[in-house]
């Protein structure tokens, strides 16, 4: 076949009699030998992987990962690609969302760049929480692409050094049914969070084999084995700092250059005032609410919402010495109902939804609330993109748009995107 354009989710667009390929380890101009691995003579669609490289692109370069390839891990999408074309390969993606999701078609989005942040080794070492699964022979692994198959590893080389050295250092976890690795970014040893299998209690390295904390996950909750159950991340933009508390596997940037490059960006859009009143909507630890409130000062509030009962109780941790933030643990849809019911306005809005969007209900909820800016932090495009249309279809338009790398060797991409009042006609 001959691979056309970049789709997203990690594959490439190609045609056979007439039916459209998404095809993996391919890039966009070549020609390749395709294997098909999903679908049937019946199907709009097809998926394959190449596995022959008849014609290759200047941009191909070998995998640094000896799992990566047809067959292989499922993590990394670009291992085979430069780091300069895996990014216009993320901004192609970005502006083909927003083309035909949102309807847009400005020089906002047409230029639009992939940005690094600092972190990395051109694209390896980075990942600070790897969740592993277990093969049968009780080894560390990863799944295969759309697949229960696990892949045996020695070591992930997009994971940071501290990763890697428990990844080697423990390769053999009898009874577990999976193993995450955190390592913090501050000095905190990494932390260690085994899955039994079933109810039987897993076989656990000795100290003197794994210089990490360890917990076991159970139906109660986390069981400490040793050390602590939770870890401290340290974020600095500019002159602000905070170190912030996450427990277990609780959500966090994995990229250690991310969370200080996306405070940076939802800054810089919002520019806060102080006295402004804000709203910071799936605020997950509260990284988002400390950094408002630090620019909003005394005068100004925060109120941030968060349906996760475990992120919410380290929002209160991190957030307790900050007396004009306020913290709602429930649904964002169903807090916001209570905050329009009471009359409240927001002249700044923070949206991090999980992948799929915040969707219809709550975009309309956040326009109602009449915000001067609306920063979205977004992990996926094409929810941003169906966000944006609701968020055009209600008088508020797209007026910034940055985009970052923080997750190399893979398809993912973090957006910032700034939606303000479109101008009365």
């Amino acid at each position: 076949m001959d691979v056309g354009a970049v789709a997203h989710g990690g594959h490439c667009v190609a045609r056979h009699e007439g039916r459209v390929v998404f095809v993996r380890h391919a890039l966009p101009g070549e020609r390749v030998r395709v294997q098909i691995t999903e679908g049937a003579a019946t199907d709009r669609f097809l998926r394959g992987d190449a596995v022959e490289v008849l014609e290759a692109s200047p941009d191909r370069v070998p995998s640094r990962c000896p799992v990566s390839g047809p067959g292989g891990c499922g993590g990394c999408d670009w291992q085979h690609v430069t780091l300069e074309r895996q990014r216009e390969l993320k901004a192609d993606v970005v502006r083909e969302q927003l083309h035909r999701l949102a309807g847009l078609d400005s020089p906002l989005v047409d230029g639009l760049t992939v940005e690094p942040v600092p972190g990395d080794d051109d694209g390896l070492a980075w990942r600070t929480r790897v969740q592993h699964t277990i093969s049968p022979r009780g080894r560390l692994g990863l799944r295969e692409h759309r697949s229960h198959q696990v892949v045996e590893i020695e070591s992930c080389p997009i994971a940071v050094g501290r990763v890697q050295a428990i990844e080697l250092s423990s390769p053999q976890w009898v009874g577990a049914s999976r193993v995450e690795v955190v390592a913090p970014s501050g000095g905190d040893k990494p932390l260690v969070l085994v899955g039994p299998v079933g109810h039987r209690r897993p076989v656990l390295p000795p100290a003197s084999a794994l210089d990490a904390s360890l917990a076991v996950s159970t139906p109660g909750g986390l069981e400490r084995v040793r050390g602590r159950t939770w870890v401290r991340e340290q974020v600095e933009v500019g002159d602000w700092s905070a170190t912030m508390r996450v427990s277990g596997s609780g959500f966090w940037q994995v990229h250690p250059g991310a969370p200080a490059a996306l405070v940076g960006a939802v800054l810089e859009m919002l520019e806060p005032a102080p006295g402004e009143q804000a709203l910071d909507l799936f605020a997950g630890v509260g990284l988002f609410a400390a950094a408002l409130a630090e620019r909003l000062g005394p005068e100004g509030a925060v109120l941030a919402v968060e349906g996760d009962p475990h992120a919410v109780r380290d929002a209160r941790r991190n957030l307790h010495e900050l007396t004009q933030v306020g913290i709602t643990a429930g649904r964002v849809d169903q807090v916001l109902a209570t905050v329009l019911e009471s009359g409240m306005t927001a002249d700044l809005v923070v949206l991090d939804p999980p992948r799929d969007g915040a969707g219809r209900r709550v975009v309309e909820q956040v326009v109602a609330v009449r915000p001067r800016a609306v920063a979205y932090v977004a992990c996926d495009p094409a929810a941003l993109a169906r966000d944006v249309k609701t968020f055009a279809e209600h008088g508020y338009q797209l007026d910034a748009l940055r985009a970052f790398d923080c997750f190399p060797m893979t398809h993912h991409i973090e957006c910032v995107a700034r939606l303000v009042p479109a101008p009365q006609s």
